[in-house]
C-alpha cells in the first residue's frame, strides 16, 4: 500500500494525457522535492525511463511512480490533484507535513526541513 503520495483520478488522467502527448507512455512519473523557492523547498514532477537504486516505486491509477529516499519522508501523505477553473487547469499539492508555504503553492517548508529559501 502506498502511503507516500496520493494521486487523485483527476490528476492521474491529466498525467496520462501528458505522457501520451510527450511519447512517454512507458515512463515513470518522478515526484520529488528540491531546495529552493521562497519558502525553502519546491515540488518537482517529471518523467524518467529508469528508477534509481534508492527510489521507492509504486503504482497509482496505472501510473508507475518514483520517489527518492530523501523526498519520501517529506512527501509522506501528500495528495496531488488536478483542478479546473475559469483561468485554466493546474495541479494542486496538499502536503500535511508543510508548516509554511508561499502564494505560488509550489514552495513550502516542514518542521524538520527548511530547505534553501530564495528570493521570489
Amino acid at each position: 500500500m502506498n502511503d507516500f503520495v496520493i494521486i487523485t483520478e483527476a490528476a492521474a488522467y491529466q498525467i496520462k494525457d501528458m505522457m501520451k502527448e510527450n511519447g512517454e507512455e512507458q515512463a515513470f512519473l518522478r515526484v520529488g522535492v528540491k531546495g529552493g523557492g521562497c519558502s525553502g523547498l519546491s515540488y518537482g514532477m517529471g518523467f524518467e525511463q529508469e528508477p534509481n537504486e534508492d527510489d521507492t516505486q509504486f503504482e497509482v491509477h496505472g501510473i508507475n511512480v518514483l520517489v527518492d529516499k530523501e523526498s519520501s519522508l517529506i512527501l509522506k501523505g501528500t495528495k496531488i490533484d488536478f483542478k479546473e477553473s475559469l483561468m485554466g487547469g493546474g495541479f494542486t499539492i496538499d502536503n500535511p507535513n508543510a508548516i509554511a508555504s508561499c502564494g505560488c503553492g509550489s514552495s513550502f517548508r516542514t518542521a524538520a526541513n527548511t530547505g534553501t529559501p530564495e528570493e521570489c
